[in-house]
């Protein structure tokens, strides 16, 4: 079946899976399995409707089967379907990013480092015709024939002269090109005049040397050949030592004589000693010999006389002949047929071409499963010459052998005479020589091809079907490559290779190595669809291994294919983001072939695919628009040509719509093609007036992608991120000079009313995370002069504790610079005394990027935090404090300072260093360039490369902008792009076979569906009379800041549990042993708020969000040091006016995968964990700050929140207000503590706590009052928690209570909280939890703490 069909029915589902495969779909592994014949039915079936979990409201309606057994909508609604986070971009982001196509410019090992030809051959017959040579006893009848002509049919010389003729032609049919010289019975003299001439002509190609010596005696034990005196009298020796000197390297002997071992050993005796000084000599020096050392050439008359040199110059004939006296044939068939057999070698339509072609294809296949790979390489694939001659070598071992003769090598061989190969040439041979006496009698007769290729292709396929990296290679590849060249095998062929080579990329290497390169290189132009699309999946996997490729690309003209496939109507989208992956190779960091790509319109062709698509459209494929995004990326980056091509063609304008599609990689890619079409400004020396439109364009086009690109600075995603942190540090490079004097005009340190004097500013309050540095600055301070770097720094100390104010005085540049206006506009002329251009891009643009900035450098996530430092420090603001040191007795003082994010930042005049151990981030910003004349204005900001004050040492020393002339080295500073790498690992992977693991995965799941739906219907069903007073389970989880909040793992005895400090241990219960303890974070601003499970019934993660609004995401959690960070992001942007701190408060629902955060805000963000990406931002119509959330675990997109001002709301995303109903249940003004869903199937059933003490029981469908009150705890309520499934509360108080009810009202229990020891009692109660599926409760407390309460009637564990 067709590759190109193959790929669709796989990639309908498996392509998905680099963008989004979060869903199991059941319906699609029948439709995959039927398409393909070797039947992976796997593929999808890890996939299953999710719609089914987003139910309707009162019941449970839409619900589908989960899987083939029957189940109930109860527990389709209980157990959600959706799984998020299990991408390849979760697998290590933070780790490290997937490479793609290798990089070395090493050439890669199988390509060859050089081709070689023969160039000249020297060819010597000692025959003396009619002498026998003395050592020679011959039997009679003897073998006579020297190039298949009996030397005694004519007169000596004559015959002398055609055996010459005749052997020359047989030569020249393996190498025509080259000059051939023929000595007959030579004296020593002739030899070294033919030696020498042929050196000389060949000068750095090859020389093969061929000695016939059937008329001299053997070779001397001293390494010594025979040739003749003049008169032929004597027989006179020739050292081998002389013969090596004349001919040099490299050079390849062929000695047809008896005991030509005696040859071989002198050789490898000479090279030994001369391997000291001439190595060259030994490096390429081949000797094939017709025997060993004690043996004599064969006599019997089956042979010819040079039965060697007959194999290895005329192998089709001498292997046909041989075969036909060994075959039942010989009844049938005259030897002298073989003579006729009709065709030419070179025809592989005809008989004698076929027989070639499977004889080349056997051989090849022997020599590539027998030899190690260089040594294949250098015999098989170098020289043209030299691997026909070893081919048939292989040849000569199995003929000789058969006469007790062993031709020998150097470099050796090993044995090859009973490979099993030779039994498919054996049965190819017969069944070709069947049909030659009809063909030699009717000359029209019909040849019947041979079934050999396609026999070897079904045992490649079978391979296919069973074998794997581990298991042996598969020995039909050298024929798949034979196959390639026959019209009526080659689409079958391309198809396995195209499989094979999908299998990794030791595949891929095995597949270049045996010398598939050429050959798909040369099938490029073929016009046909089905070969089209096979061979752009081969080229994609060929370029995914080894990038160096797309040299030999571009030489052949390829990327013309490539463009034409991309813009062809046939292909599916997959296919052409194939094809969009190989140009994107071609041009990446590849200046002919941007060039090239350029000229065959590539920009417009890539444009067109990303209009936007009409409304009947499908949508775009995903994996498509990610790799055109790439592709012009690497197209115009660095590259202004393409960079102007792409703004007239307004790029922009197509690009920035792709910043808000659901799949994180496409908006990441489009982030990167947007930066890199940023021009850096290295050219930009040029005064305005020079170009006056060029520029006026490109201001504009930089102007929209900044600002489309400060839209997605809070994306969801790292991996949108880190592109965006990459390409404002190119828009930094750019811009470098007016974002430091915008950014130092901020950080005048006049009063602490930077957010008043600039709006845009407050978004750095407004984004929890990005609250880069609190004021409380350290005392001391320090500032020095930036006009010369000669000057000494001078200490400036102040004695305000938090102060700003003071610190300015005795700067030698503070001038009257502290004078100029506040209101965060810089005039366009003068400055700080330094004459600036105009300014291109709108001063609240440049502010906006420095915001920007400052959030990346505060990022949730340690790699994008990382690089945006890298970014702050191209524009001249540093970090002066990276770790915290451990918070000291300055603690008491930085609570009372006031909150002013900025004021830690050091104004660009004076260089501050904070010291105030717990700040978060402290930056400093080194000064704006000097004075200067305004005849320098028309420099703009290339200037700043010359004047720059301070040196930097190495990019983590915390100093930035280091003086570098060249602006080469400068630019190597910018922090580079990952997503292309990252991107082409997709291509490195399997594309065609379904995830092998997934069988288990699904075993896994429903074992854990098992187990859920068990213990829910006991829950559901158990009466509680009271919960054990006594804990099952006492944890000091020896945390300095109490616990903070605490989790049950659903299927292990594992509890969860985190401080203060955001310290997270994992414990297992059971054992009473800790499993693993880490930190969320380094940033010193810490606070946890909630701990929460993401795909519980799959591989659990652990989602922990911080009081500011940070998410991060956990992977292998319970296992020590191993934890990773799958993701991270700030789920809170903006918050209300005034407020002191944000104290986020999120729930996750696992039924839609939406994340629900908010806190001192107006609004309920909705995170889309399965897109990455903010969903929507739900109004939450009320004055006050949210302080509790709950969403519905059992109807997806609904959730309830409780207010400061002790009110309740209801939610729902579907509804187009979103507001269902809002009431007020608890009178007191006391914030809500606690609220959650009651257990069951009931919507709008809700519980709520406030601080005063109360629970309410509230059934917002019916009426808006509550229906039932508990006061469980006067005024000191603290933690609510709701069992999911079984009809039970608890709450807990400050007076180190916990107390249980039933949903009727009925207390179930208190549980007084004492240690485990001495009787004392200890802090107020922090958190509660339920276990999941069982009546478990787990309980923290301000102190360290952490205990496990059980039912009365259920099984303590």
């Amino acid at each position: 079946m067709a590759l190109g069909d193959l790929m669709v029915s796989r990639f309908s589902h498996s392509s998905v899976s680099v963008v989004t495969n979060h869903h199991y779909d059941d319906d699609c592994a029948s439709s995959a399995a039927s398409s393909h014949g070797d039947g992976d039915s796997s593929i999808a079936s890890r996939r299953r409707d999710s719609e089914a979990a987003i139910s309707s409201y009162g019941n449970a309606t839409t619900a589908t089967a989960v899987s083939s057994s029957s189940s109930t909508t109860t527990s389709m609604a209980y157990l959600p379907q959706t799984v998020v986070l299990c991408e390849l971009r979760h697998d290590a982001f933070e780790a490290s990013a997937p490479l793609g196509p290798s990089e070395s410019s090493i050439v890669s090992k199988w390509r060859l480092k050089e081709r070689m030809k023969t160039g000249c051959v020297a060819l010597v017959l000692c025959l003396n015709i009619s002498v026998d040579p003395p050592d020679v006893i011959k039997i009679s009848p003897c073998a006579r024939m020297e190039c298949w002509i009996d030397p005694f049919s004519m007169a000596p010389p004559k015959a002398l002269e055609t055996i010459g003729k005749n052997l020359s032609s047989q030569y020249e049919r393996w190498q025509p090109r080259a000059r051939y010289k023929v000595q007959l019975d030579p004296t020593v003299d002739e030899v070294r005049k033919l030696c020498l001439t042929c050196r000389k002509y060949a000068k750095t190609e090859r020389v093969l040397f061929h000695y016939n010596g059937h008329g001299v005696p053997k070779p001397t034990a001293n390494g010594e050949i025979w040739v003749f005196n003049k008169s032929y009298t004597q027989y006179i020796p020739l050292p081998i030592s002389e013969l090596d000197s004349w001919l040099k390297t490299p050079s390849i002997y062929v000695f047809d004589c008896s005991a030509a071992g005696m040859i071989v050993n002198a050789f490898a005796e000479l090279h030994e000693w001369g391997s000291s000084g001439s190595s060259g000599s030994s490096r390429d020096c081949i000797i094939l010999a017709a025997c060993e050392a004690h043996e004599t050439l064969p006599q019997s008359v089956e042979f010819p006389a040079d039965v060697f040199t007959s194999c290895l110059t005329t192998p089709i004939k001498m292997a046909l002949r041989w075969f036909c006296r060994r075959s039942l044939l010989k009844e049938i068939i005259d030897e002298s047929l073989i003579d006729r057999i009709p065709g030419r070698q070179n025809d592989r339509k005809t008989l004698l071409g076929e027989l070639n072609w499977i004889f080349t294809a056997v051989t090849d296949t022997i020599a590539w499963n027998v030899l190690p790979n260089d040594l294949f390489q250098r015999l098989f694939r170098q020289d043209l010459l030299v691997a026909s001659l070893f081919r048939n070598f292989i040849l000569a071992e199995r003929i000789m052998r058969s006469a007790n003769c062993s031709p020998i090598s150097h470099p050796m061989l090993p044995p090859t005479h009973q490979h099993h190969m030779w039994d498919a040439w054996d049965m190819a041979a017969e069944i070709c020589l069947s049909q030659l006496p009809q063909l030699v009698e009717e000359p029209n007769a019909e040849f019947q091809p041979s079934p050999f290729f396609s026999e070897q292709l079904t045992a490649f396929e079978v391979w296919l079907d069973h074998g794997s990296e581990h298991k042996k290679p598969p020995e039909q590849l050298p024929i798949v490559l034979q196959v390639l060249l026959s019209q009526c095998h080659r689409f079958r062929a391309l198809v396995l290779l195209g499989r094979f080579l999908d299998m990794g990329p030791w595949a891929v290497d095995l597949a270049l190595s045996v010398g598939i390169f050429p050959y798909v290189l040369k099938l490029l132009p073929t016009t046909t669809n089905e070969l089209r699309q096979i061979l752009v999946f081969i080229w994609t996997k060929i370029l995914a291994f080894d990038k160096s490729c797309q040299v030999d690309l571009v030489k052949d003209g390829g990327h013309a294919y490539f463009i034409r496939f991309l813009d062809s109507s046939g292909a599916f989208p997959e296919q052409r983001a194939m094809a969009a992956f190989v140009l994107a190779v071609i041009v990446d960091g590849h200046r002919r072939g941007q060039e090239a790509c350029l000229e065959a319109n590539l920009i417009c062709v890539c444009l067109g695919h990303l209009e936007t698509p009409l409304p009947n459209d499908p949508p775009p494929e995903p994996l498509f628009l990610q790799w055109l995004c790439l592709c012009l990326g690497k197209l115009w980056e660095d590259f202004a040509e393409a960079q102007i091509m792409g703004r007239e063609a307004n790029a922009f304008v197509r690009l920035s719509p792709l910043l808000s599609e659901p799949q994180p990689e496409v908006r990441a890619a489009a982030v990167f093609a947007l930066g890199t079409l940023l021009d850096i400004g290295f050219d930009s020396g040029k005064s305005v007036g020079d170009d006056e439109f060029d520029d006026d364009e490109k201001i504009r086009a930089e102007d929209t992608i900044i600002k489309s690109l400060l839209n997605v600075v809070s994306d969801g995603s790292p991996l949108v991120r880190a592109e965006v942190a990459v390409a404002l540090s190119r828009f930094a490079f750019g811009h470098k000079q007016h974002l430091k004097s915008v950014a130092a005009s901020y950080w005048r340190p006049q009063s602490s009313s930077l957010l008043t004097s600039f709006p845009s500013f407050a978004k750095i309050h407004d984004a929890g995370s990005s609250t880069i540095v609190s004021s409380h600055m350290g005392p001391l301070t320090r500032a020095s002069t930036e006009s010369l770097p000669v000057f000494r720094e001078s200490r400036v100390s102040s004695s305000s504790p938090h102060g700003s104010s003071g610190l300015m005085h005795g700067s030698p540049l503070s001038d009257d610079s502290s004078q100029h206006s506040d209101t965060g506009v810089i005039h366009d002329g003068v400055s700080n005394g330094v004459a600036h251009p105009p300014r291109p891009l709108e001063n609240a643009v440049y502010s906006q990027c420095v915001v920007a900035m400052f959030a990346l450098a505060k990022d949730p996530s340690p790699r994008i935090a990382s690089l945006g430092r890298r970014v702050l420090s191209i524009i001249g603001i540093e970090q002066v404090v990276a770790k915290p040191s451990k918070p000291s007795g300055r603690q008491g003082e930085a609570a009372t300072s006031s909150h002013t994010p900025l004021a830690g930042l050091a104004r660009s005049s004076s260089w501050f260093d904070m010291h105030a151990g717990h700040l978060p981030l402290t930056f400093r910003t080194p000064p704006v360039s000097p004075p200067r004349t305004s005849y320098l204005t028309g420099l703009r900001r290339v200037c700043s490369l010359e004047f720059r004050p301070h040196l930097m040492g190495s990019l983590d020393s915390g100093l930035a902008d280091p003086l570098l002339g060249a602006s080469g080295s400068e630019r190597s500073l910018l922090p580079q792009s990952t997503i292309y790498n990252w991107s082409c690992g997709h291509f490195s992977k399997p594309l065609l076979g379904g995830a092998d693991n997934s069988e288990e995965i699904v075993a896994r799941r429903e074992e854990k569906e098992k187990f859920a739906l068990e213990h829910i219907a006991k829950c559901q069903h158990s009466s509680i009379s009271k919960l054990n007073n006594n804990p099952i389970a006492n944890w000091d989880t020896k945390f300095d800041a109490g616990t903070k909040t605490a989790l049950l793992h659903p299927f292990s005895p594992i509890v969860i549990a985190a401080d203060g400090n955001e310290r997270i241990r994992v414990w297992n219960y059971e054992e009473a042993t800790l499993l693993n303890g880490f930190d969320n974070h380094d940033f010193p601003d810490k606070g946890i708020s909630k701990l929460c499970l993401v795909n519980e019934l799959d591989d659990c993660l652990l989602l922990v969000a911080s009081c500011d609004g940070s998410v991060r995401i956990w992977r292998d959690y319970t296992t020590k040091g191993k934890q990773k960070l799958v993701t991270a992001f700030s789920s809170i942007q903006g918050h209300k006016p005034g407020a002191r701190g944000l104290n986020a408060v999120v729930d996750w629902q696992q039924q839609s995968g939406y994340l629900y955060a908010s806190g001192e805000m107006s609004s309920i963000m909705l995170w889309d964990l399965e897109k990455e990406q903010l969903g929507n931002s739900i109004p939450s119509f009320s004055d006050c700050g949210v302080t509790a959330l709950s969403a519905s675990q059992v109807h997806g997109a609904q959730l309830a929140a409780g207010f400061a001002d002790g009110s309740v709301r209801l939610y729902d995303v579907r509804t187009p207000d979103m507001l269902v109903c809002s009431t007020r249940p608890h009178q007191r003004a006391e914030r809500v503590v606690g609220i959650s869903f009651q257990p069951g199937l009931d919507p709008a059933k809700i519980v709520s706590a406030s601080q005063a003490g109360d629970i309410r029981f509230l059934d917002l469908r019916t009426t808006r009052d509550t229906y039932l009150t508990i006061d469980a705890h006067r005024g000191s309520l603290t933690a609510l928690a709701v069992h999911r499934h079984a009809p039970i509360i608890a709450s807990g108080s400050a007076k180190q209570l916990i107390k249980v009810f039933s949903l009727q009202g009925e207390q179930l229990g208190i549980i007084r909280y004492y240690p485990s020891f001495m009787a004392q009692k200890i802090g107020s109660v922090s958190c509660l939890s339920f276990h999941p599926y069982q009546v478990l409760l787990t309980a923290g407390a301000a102190d360290s703490f952490v205990s496990l309460y059980t039912g009365d009637n259920a099984q303590a564990r």
